[in-house]
């Protein structure tokens, strides 16, 4: 190999890199502003004598508009979509169905989960995706974000060494491996990967990040507060605990077809037993908006609001079964989805001198009413130690009533335009769904991920084209998608592709590559390989890993035809280990999950060094076994 000579040019790219991780590491300013700063400084020092190659001036702010950064912003929209028409809601429940609410539980779902689904789609993908599913699964189960980010970061650049698709280098593999075997003698030609030839390596490689956060991760996670819902609009539980002094609760009741309670109605069966049945499930259907009038059918099941002794009577009374936490229920009483809301009725309502079953309150408006505060007094169906139950639905409304009411979220937004109420509950979340446009979102998610897997068209173009579909059909609306961008990880990603550009370009990756194939001349095989692998490594964090794995490809074929050792293992071992990235957010992935988590750098440092450490050991120890 021909010696390559330390330049000026590349003095000043090392110094630049060392510059970089500096500000990462130290964060005395923000990561995105670092890497703006830091894409400033090349574009002004290309400028100065000798060290024209650094960058293209005319090119610098490429990064904007490359693959990968139009491949996340495509991919957020397409996300955005998916959630704003509630099928990610409906992922959250099934997730917590089968995780309940414990982190040990829920972090090998999601983990193994998005492992899987990045096999086949771009990591960043299967992680953008995910984002609002795991931020919805944080609210509802009170884990902190930054405890459930992280694995499932994680898990997701693990996932793209599952199969030959799964990551860009392991896409390129193949093909850079027909243009070495060119150099290379009849009997050392490689034969090319197949879809699943490394799917071993993969699913131990992301069985250890999952085993790694289960184990270790109450150490090497951030600790956290969990997230809240805002200070006025509350869970149904909490708002319960706070007026009525702890007593009253959420409780889910299944009613057999012998129950005496079948055929009564539920505004008798209220006043009756000093209870608010607020929610039915009946031949497979919830609902929340049934007439107070409506009678009880059987079997079904009921959510029943009250003191757990009351509610204890009542269901040894009609032969009911209690069960331990809400199932069917637990959608709708999630935070993100409904909760307790606060209305008053103005002077010039047209609801005065109205009571709530003539409004048919529930079915018209979408409010379970649970109680109304007139004054010092509060009306309520809930016995408590601080006032008689009454009948409220045939309560009167008068003016200044403020009523109490469990609501979905998307109701009240609604309600906020109705001259009849003034909604005093201001912080709850405004979104409106729009469940009747999941099919047309499905419909473009789905063409976008034909065309990633079935056609050579570029993956930015791909996702593009479902982002823009969802627009079309309003699953999304134009505003919507800008503010669905996390425009610090765009920033991000982009300032940072002329340094990697630059280290390329004035030769500093392959002068660093040399010194180091140097170090290694000589050593045993096994060796050789663990250098190539921490090289790549190394590469893959200040490189994009594209670039790294062309870069260091034929230089593993070279070395390995030298030793006498697999040409194509070694080429392999480049490809995988390119995606060991987690150390610092320069990956696509950790860039777009540390905004949301509020992660530091030192948090990756933490978490990452660890995962770097099991990345190389078993991958290399997996590579050995299989091949």
């Amino acid at each position: 190999m021909e010696h390559i000579a330390f330049t000026y040019e590349m003095a000043v790219v090392t110094g630049l890199l060392c510059f970089t991780v500096f500000l990462f590491v130290s964060e005395l300013i923000r990561i995105d502003l670092s890497a703006m700063l830091v894409l400033v400084l090349i574009g002004l020092l290309s400028y100065l004598p000798g060290l024209g190659a650094l960058a293209d001036v005319n090119h610098l702010f490429d990064g904007f508009a490359s693959n990968a950064v139009i491949s996340i912003i495509a991919v957020m929209i397409v996300g955005a979509g998916l959630d704003k028409t509630g099928l990610m809601n409906k992922v959250a429940a099934v997730i917590l169905k089968y995780g309940g609410t414990t982190e040990s539980r829920i972090v090998p779902i999601i983990s193994g989960t998005v492992g899987i689904i990045s096999s086949f789609m771009q990591n960043v993908g299967a992680a953008a995706l995910f984002l609002p599913v795991v931020s919805r699964i944080s609210s509802r189960s009170g884990i902190a974000l930054s405890r459930l980010l992280m694995p499932m970061g994680f898990c997701a650049i693990l996932g793209g060494t599952l199969t030959m698709v799964g990551s860009s280098p392991l896409i390129l593999l193949n093909d850079l491996l027909a243009t070495a075997n060119e150099g290379l003698p009849a009997d050392q030609q490689m034969e090319p990967f197949g879809l699943f030839s490394v799917a071993p390596i993969g699913a131990v490689l992301i069985l250890t990040g999952v085993l790694y956060f289960l184990v270790l991760g109450r150490w090497v996670l951030p600790a956290a507060e969990p997230r809240t819902e805002g200070t006025t609009a509350q869970s149904t539980r909490s708002y319960l605990k706070r007026v009525y002094g702890l007593k009253a609760e959420v409780f889910e009741v299944d009613v057999p077809e012998e129950s005496a309670l079948v055929g009564q109605i539920l505004a008798d069966i209220n006043l009756e037993n000093n209870l608010y049945i607020i929610s039915t499930f009946y031949r497979g259907k919830v609902s929340m908006v049934q007439i107070l009038t409506a009678e009880i059918a059987a079997p079904c099941r009921l959510a029943i609001i009250g003191k757990s002794k009351v509610v204890t009577r009542f269901a040894e009374e009609y032969g009911l079964t209690i069960r331990p936490e809400l199932d069917v229920f637990a959608e709708e009483f999630a935070p993100t989805n409904a909760g307790i809301a606060e209305l008053v009725i103005p002077p010039e309502s047209q609801l005065i001198g109205k009571c709530p079953r003539e409004l048919v309150l529930r079915k018209t408006y979408g409010l379970s009413l649970l109680a109304i505060h007139r004054g010092e007094d509060t009306l309520s169906h809930v016995e408590t130690e601080d006032h008689i139950p009454t009948a409220i639905g045939l309560v009167k409304f008068q003016p200044g009533d403020m009523l109490v009411s469990h609501t979905k979220w998307d109701n009240l937004t609604r309600l906020k335009r109705d001259p009849d109420f003034v909604v005093v509950t201001s912080d709850f979340p405004q979104e409106e769904l729009r469940p009747q446009k999941v099919g047309w979102a499905l419909l473009f998610f789905a063409l976008s991920l034909s065309l990633i897997l079935f056609s050579d068209i570029r993956l930015s173009l791909c996702l593009m084209v479902g982002a823009v579909g969802m627009l079309l059909t309003r699953v999304l609306r134009v505003d919507e998608a800008y503010r669905a961008v996390g425009w610090n990880t765009v920033f991000l990603l982009a300032s940072l592709i002329p340094l990697g550009q630059a280290v390329q370009n004035t030769g500093t990756a392959a002068w660093i590559a040399q010194q180091i194939l140097v170090v290694l001349d000589g050593w045993p095989i096994w060796s050789l390989q663990a250098g190539i692998a921490l090289l790549a490594t190394v590469f893959s964090l200040v490189m994009s890993n594209v670039g790294a794995t062309v870069l260091l490809v034929p230089l593993a074929v070279s070395i390995a035809s030298a030793a006498g050792a697999n040409p194509a293992v070694f080429a392999l071992t480049v490809a995988i280990s390119t995606s060991n990235s987690f150390i610092i957010p320069t990956h696509q992935v950790n860039a777009l999950i540390m905004g949301p988590a509020g992660y530091k750098v030192m948090d990756f440092v933490r978490s990452g060094g660890i995962m770097t450490i099991l990345f190389l050991i078993v991958s290399l120890a997996m590579l050995n076994v299989v091949f």
